[in-house]
C-alpha cells in the first residue's frame, strides 16, 4: 500500500506517494541532497533549476553505466553457463 510522504529537496517542500517504506524514501532523498550539495559547491552560484538538471543527468548517468555493467554481466554469465552446459554434454 502507498504511503504519503513529505520530503525536502533543494529546499522544496514536496509530498510524494511511495510503496517502498520509510527507510528507502529516507535514503533516495538524502542520496539526491547530497548530490545536489556536491554540485552546488562545485558550480558557484546555480539556481536550483540547474542544479535539479545536472543532478537528474548525473544519476542517469549512473543509471547507464550501472545497466551497462549489468548487461555485460549477463552476457557473461550466459556464456559461461553455455560452455558448461556444452562441457557436460561432451563429458556425459
Amino acid at each position: 500500500m502507498k504511503k504519503r510522504y513529505n520530503i525536502n529537496i533543494l529546499g522544496q517542500d514536496i509530498s510524494v506517494l511511495s510503496e517502498s517504506g520509510d527507510e528507502h524514501v529516507t535514503q533516495v532523498v538524502d542520496y539526491i541532497n547530497k548530490k545536489a550539495e556536491e554540485i552546488g559547491k562545485n558550480s558557484g552560484n546555480m539556481t536550483s533549476l540547474r542544479i535539479a538538471i545536472l543532478v537528474a543527468l548525473n544519476i542517469a548517468d549512473e543509471y547507464f553505466q550501472t545497466k551497462q555493467l549489468e548487461e555485460e554481466r549477463h552476457r557473461q554469465l550466459v556464456n559461461r553457463s553455455e560452455r558448461l552446459i556444452n562441457l557436460m554434454k561432451e563429458v556425459g
